[in-house]
């Protein structure tokens, strides 16, 4: 009787094995969710030209991450070829050259204009970024001022895009991949941006205007071309 309830508990130790055993296998996870067309992307990134930081989404500042559709085109195709496959967690550096970017600059985007068409700003400076109406209506320019002449009442602007003629350096993390976009990253996406670039060109105008701002005893609320304001709204 004895070997036999032995042998009966040895068994029972068996079985309660087994069943921990497989109690504790590891699930089955699917496959983590890649970059690819019509996915959700979120990333956190930095820009640089000739290696000075241009802009930053970084959480270590507190700042949100971009979320893009992808291939939607808020991105430029080239930034899109590089984070194809990619996978939350995964980091990235990218280097695009103007070609790739946004060209190389055009003399012939640049044109006078008479100082009146400034008329809500305080004082007009070279350098100053501000977002105006093609002729058309149908789309928002970029707008720099590179030279104002007081004497003769004009001012020359430039609608190259201010990223035009450099090579961007980009470097961040994926943070999310998903098939449908979070209820912030979908208030958050501008309708005025055709692409990130877009998007940086408005931090960098916005940067400027500051920093014009702070020199000033006086706030500034004025206004740009076609009475859309420096922070990109109609």
């Amino acid at each position: 009787m004895v070997g036999e309830i032995a042998t009966h508990d040895d068994d029972h130790d068996h079985d309660h094995h087994h069943d921990h055993d497989h109690e504790s296998a590891p699930a089955h996870f699917g496959a983590p969710e890649r970059v690819s067309a019509g996915k959700y992307v979120t990333i956190n990134y930095t820009l640089r030209t000739n290696g000075q930081i241009r802009h930053i989404r970084s959480a270590v500042w507190g700042d949100e991450p971009l979320e893009y559709q992808h291939g939607s085109g808020r991105l430029l195709p080239a930034l899109e070829r590089e984070l194809e496959g990619r996978v939350a967690g995964d980091r990235f550096e990218v280097t695009l050259p103007p070609e790739e970017a946004y060209g190389e600059r055009d003399k012939a985007l640049q044109q006078r204009v008479p100082a009146e068409t400034f008329g809500g700003v305080d004082q007009i400076e070279p350098g100053m970024c501000f977002l105006a109406h093609s002729d058309d209506e149908r789309r928002v320019e970029n707008v720099i001022v590179t030279e104002v002449d007081e004497d003769n009442g004009y001012v020359v602007v430039d609608t190259n895009h201010p990223l035009a003629g450099m090579t961007l350096e980009f470097e961040g993390s994926i943070v999310a991949v998903r098939d449908t976009p979070t209820p912030e990253g979908h208030q958050h996406i501008d309708p005025l941006m055709a692409s990130m670039g877009d998007g940086l060109a408005l931090a960098a105008a916005q940067a400027t205007v500051d920093s014009r701002r702070k020199r000033s005893d006086e706030p500034s609320n004025s206004t740009g071309p076609d009475s859309v304001d420096e922070n990109g709204s109609a």
